[in-house]
């Protein structure tokens, strides 16, 4: 069997791990990478951490030149966080007739809050008898998927908290952007009113996700957010923020069902947490039968999390029936410690 062949759409922080990663995988080829700018033309492995050694370059292209029908298995699409922001890329995989990851957070869920992009991104799919997921460590994981697993040995849920504090460190300067890091208490708020500001994406996902799980239909969602201020400086890979400044944010979701609250999202992040004493953790807590009080701490680091589920769902979305999927019908995510091939259906079709 042929190695799978993976492109990469965007180098960025996330992009560029996954790169790292598949570099050290079985079974598994890198076949092209896109990016825009000063990037195109250039070896992929001038922007990630692994030395190219003996293996064949792969030049930085741009999407036309790069994602062609017969060109690879899966695109791994890092680009973007929003659904209708990430539609047009999505779609042209698609119709190159090629399978996609995508990290998008509101892809994890899409119709929860673009219903009609959900379907046309279905329907194009099929059109083109390919498949498509969005995944990450959150939304994908930690505050959903893992929170329905968890009620897997319960009789009956009345409650559910989904609680992550968490570092945002390892994230490139899109999600520093997103999240006001850096900026004042005053551009904050006028960031929250304008909208420009996004905090955490993927509360609306992770509320619906969890609710249509278990058969709780959530018709109403509400979300808020704060600063965190920084009495210190602190410095991330892609971030600053000066004492006196934001160095993130601190959201809260809710979902209602039949009038009451039911699913409760609180998720604090923020650049070097530890630096002030703030310990990270992962919290899934059910009022039910049984109770649930399910505690990781510290947290699973958002980078190399939102990386290894993108490259683990690989062969999942190979394998899947062609079509828009979400976490919650695909096969349970795993760690890929053997040979990729080995994962890959029979039926699946591999491009030669």
């Amino acid at each position: 069997m042929e190695n799978v062949k993976v492109i990469i759409w965007g180098l960025g922080a996330m992009g560029g791990g996954m790169a790292d990663m598949l570099l050290k995988k079985k079974g598994v080829d890198i076949v092209g990478v896109v990016g825009r700018g000063a990037k195109i033309g250039k070896s992929m492995y001038e922007f990630i951490s692994t030395e190219r050694g003996d293996r064949p370059d792969v030049l930085i292209g741009a999407p036309e030149d790069v994602i062609k029908k017969g060109a690879a298995d899966v695109v791994l699409c890092c680009t973007d966080s929003f659904t209708k922001v990430a539609f047009d890329r999505l779609k042209f995989c698609l119709e190159q007739g090629i399978n996609v990851v995508s990290s998008a957070e509101e892809m994890a869920y899409p119709m929860a809050q673009s219903p009609e992009l959900a379907k046309q991104l279905d329907e194009i799919a099929k059109a083109n008898g390919v498949s498509i997921v969005g995944t990450g460590i959150n939304p994908g994981l930690i505050m959903d998927l893992l929170v329905v697993t968890m009620t897997g040995c319960c009789e009956e849920v009345e409650h559910i908290v989904s609680r992550r504090v968490n570092s945002l460190s390892p994230f490139g300067p899109v999600v520093m952007k997103e999240q006001g890091i850096g900026i004042t208490k005053e551009e904050f708020e006028e960031g929250v009113k304008t909208g420009h500001l996004s905090g955490h994406v993927g509360f609306h996902e992770s509320i619906r996700m969890i609710g249509d799980a278990i058969g709780w239909p959530v018709e109403k969602i509400t979300t808020s957010m704060e600063p965190i201020m920084t009495d210190v400086d602190r410095k991330s890979p892609y971030g600053f923020a000066a004492a006196g400044n934001v160095a993130g944010v601190a959201m809260k979701g809710s979902g209602y069902v039949d009038g009451e609250l039911r699913i409760e999202m609180d998720h604090p992040q923020q650049i070097e947490p530890e630096q002030v004493g703030v310990q990270t953790g992962d919290y899934v807590i059910i009022k039910g039968t049984p109770n649930i009080n399910m505690v990781n701490s510290p947290e699973v680091p958002g980078g190399i999390g939102t990386i290894a589920m993108c490259v683990n769902t690989i062969p999942h979305i190979i394998n899947a029936r062609p079509g828009l999927h979400t976490m919650i019908d695909l096969p349970v995510p795993r760690v890929i410690m053997g040979d990729m091939r080995d994962l890959i259906c029979p039926d699946a079709k591999l491009v030669k």
